[in-house]
């Protein structure tokens, strides 16, 4: 029997040909496997986070890479093209991030914070806290102050399919002019006393050019 099997056997195959074989296609099989479920896992995984979660986290990118990284870019990437900004009156995009360049640039080291965050279907509701130091023009058309200014603020978006679509936000302007003006209110008062006393300089001067003038005729 042995000889006939030693016989049977084709010349050009090793008698562990048929197992080497068996073990490489195994293996590329289980490497195809393993790499299509890997393509499909972050499909999966992103499908099975609520739309609330992702919605927040774009939300998170305005404060965390535009304002606090100033990575004002990523505006593109989480805006949608037709966003509108709800405030006095509506704004577009463009004008909407004018608006924050001109405030990185009167408040170089300002930092957003995220105090609190609820997102309820397409909306996002975001209670926040800015800080910031006014040491270049750009805020209100008022020169630097050197205010540290630390105010609350509320913005409320609608989200849709991953990008920022409109915006409502509120926010106690006046308390950041009031930080403002209080910080140079002895600079305002000295201003408000020189100006009063050249109104009365003026007056004393008016008054004997007057007499002078009613002497000689």
């Amino acid at each position: 029997m042995k000889g006939f099997l030693k016989q049977r056997r084709p010349p050009d195959v090793h008698p562990c040909g048929l197992g080497v074989i068996l073990k490489v296609e195994s293996k590329a099989v289980i490497a195809l496997l393993t790499g299509f479920a890997f393509c499909l896992l972050p499909t999966t995984a992103h499908a099975d986070v609520p739309i609330t979660e992702r919605n927040k986290a774009v939300a998170r990118r305005v404060f965390d890479e535009i304002f606090n990284q100033r990575r004002l870019q990523v505006a593109d990437e989480i805006y949608a093209r037709d966003f509108v900004n709800h405030g006095r009156r509506p704004i577009s995009l463009a004008e909407d991030q004018a608006w924050v360049r001109s405030e990185l640039k009167a408040f170089p080291d300002l930092r957003m914070t995220v105090d609190a965050m609820v997102a309820e279907g397409d909306y996002v509701t975001v209670l926040w806290t800015f800080h910031g130091t006014h040491t270049a023009w750009g805020y209100g058309g008022l020169p630097p102050t050197g205010t540290r200014v630390e105010m609350r603020g509320i913005t409320i978006w609608r989200v849709i399919d991953g990008k920022i679509q409109d915006e409502w936000t509120s926010f106690n302007e006046m308390r950041a002019y009031v930080q403002l003006l209080h910080h140079v209110q002895w600079l305002l008062l000295g201003a408000l006393l020189a100006a009063v006393l050249v109104v009365w300089q003026s007056g004393r001067w008016f008054e004997r050019w007057r007499f002078h003038r009613r002497r000689m005729h």
